[in-house]
């Protein structure tokens, strides 16, 4: 399974459980409710790859348990 680090000045924090991972999207669920259309810097591991990305917070779906979709611009 891919993983998601939110980079904050350069410094990785591990604020994601991911669930899906595709080129254009992530959809994970953390502790934090981010501002949706704010964009965070990312790190994506997945299979041996490492890059960072920029993405913008598209929807936080689900009623009790949000799942956030992030969008990869």
């Amino acid at each position: 399974m891919a993983r998601v680090l939110l980079l904050d000045n350069g410094t990785p924090h591990d604020v994601f459980e991911v669930i899906e991972v595709t080129d254009a999207l992530i959809k994970a669920r953390s502790p934090y409710l981010f501002e949706i259309g704010e964009e965070l810097k990312l790190r994506i591991e997945n299979d041996g790859s490492v890059k960072d990305a920029v993405a913008r917070v598209r929807a936080h779906v689900g009623d009790d348990d949000k799942i956030t979709e992030l969008e990869i611009v």
